[in-house]
């Protein structure tokens, strides 16, 4: 306490002094109720997400003003062998990717080696281009380009192996547009696999040295990478798949190398609030390209709209008062929201897919408590 810095005359004062020796043991309780109260509605909320039975594992986080101060994880990472679900859990983030992809691919702009306003075969010159109307890096930061998803299942689960990037394109690279570009949203994760190409080809990197170089490296996420199915990671929890009718058992594990910059990374709670708290700080663009990158460019109706990566949460006229990104992927449900007016930063992942719904809805009751005042 400060009673530690007072000259002995300014003590005596203070004994003295019943009534400020009362209201400063009452402010002192008061911090501590509410400090106290937050975080076991926090912690409520999440075990919610395993004792209701929607995940297995979960871990969540808030930080304000880039101090974290809540965070707890529950359940398990592994059922049959009983490990608990920790901090140091490695999941995958699904989409969440976008946004980091989509931060790579705005650093190269800001450095003038791209105009997201030309046609993206000026970079990628193998790149298909049959309309008319020219896809864009700005079209494809936006769903806007008019490129497709996933055939089926079969890609969706997808089992083959590719080994770069050019060999996943291979995949959907003559197939005909959903709509002339720029005319409509339509969310794709083959559009962010193009990107990554694009940030290979302007870079002279290939996408995992870019991405470990300047956005994991440059922020010490330490756990944070490319999964690769030969690649056995201690850390990695096992992936969980809750069905229709909540019954929660093993998935079965699919390869991520047909969507690596839109969906093929694992990280943990801790190096996804990194990522977060490095958005509002400008650690990685400015300030300026971080607005813009929030903006809506979707086309899609205002309340949840798309930027550039982002989700944009915050509704009609304060669209990117909070934006973010969700993860729902075979096994795992993931949800990172940031909300820069706030300093604010919240992360929830799980190791259950499934669970999206829920997953973000107890990210979004975060909002509010993170903001609770401790007096």
């Amino acid at each position: 306490m400060a009673v530690y810095f007072c000259s002995e005359v300014i003590l005596k004062q203070l004994i003295m002094n019943k009534t400020f020796l009362n209201t400063i043991i009452i402010t002192l309780l008061t911090y501590y109720a509410v400090a106290q109260n937050r975080t076991e509605t926090s912690n409520t909320l999440l075990e919610s997400l395993v004792t209701d039975g929607y995940v297995v594992g979960a871990s969540g986080s808030y930080s304000v003003n880039g101090e974290v101060i809540w965070e707890s994880t529950v359940g398990q990472s592994d059922k049959s062998q009983n490990k608990t679900f920790n901090s140091d859990t490695q999941i995958r983030t699904a989409s969440i990717a976008k946004s980091m992809t989509a931060i790579a691919v705005m650093q190269l702009v800001e450095q003038g080696l791209i105009d997201i306003e030309q046609p993206i075969d000026t970079y990628i010159p193998e790149f298909v281009q049959k309309h008319k109307t020219k896809i864009t890096t700005k079209h494809l930061l936006s769903h806007t380009s008019g490129m497709d998803a996933y055939k089926n299942d079969r890609e969706a689960e997808n089992k083959i192996n590719y080994v770069t990037l050019a060999d996943a394109y291979d995949v959907f690279k003559d197939r005909k547009l959903r709509f002339e570009p720029g005319a409509e949203f339509y969310y794709t994760s083959y559009g962010y696999v193009v990107l990554g190409m694009l940030i290979e080809n302007v870079s002279g990197l290939p996408y995992e040295s870019y991405m470990q170089k300047y956005i994991w490296d440059a922020l010490d996420m330490t756990n944070t990478g490319i999964e690769k199915p030969e690649t056995k990671r201690e850390k990695a929890t096992v992936l969980y798949h809750r069905d229709r009718k909540g019954k929660i058992k093993e998935a079965k594990i699919n390869n991520l190398s047909n969507r690596i910059p839109a969906g093929g990374f694992y990280s943990t709670t801790n190096d996804l609030m990194t990522f977060g708290n490095a958005l509002m700080n400008n650690t990685l663009v400015s300030a300026d390209t971080f607005k813009l990158m929030g903006q809506h460019h979707s086309l899609e109706k205002v309340n949840n709209g798309y930027g550039f990566g982002f989700y944009l949460y915050g509704g009609e006229g304060k669209e990117d008062s909070i934006i973010g990104h969700n993860g729902a992927q075979r096994g795992t449900s993931t949800q990172l929201f940031v909300i820069p007016s706030l300093k604010t930063t919240i992360v929830i992942v799980s190791n259950t897919s499934g669970a999206i719904r829920e997953v973000t809805t107890v990210a979004g009751k975060l909002i509010d408590i993170s903001q609770q005042k401790d007096k």
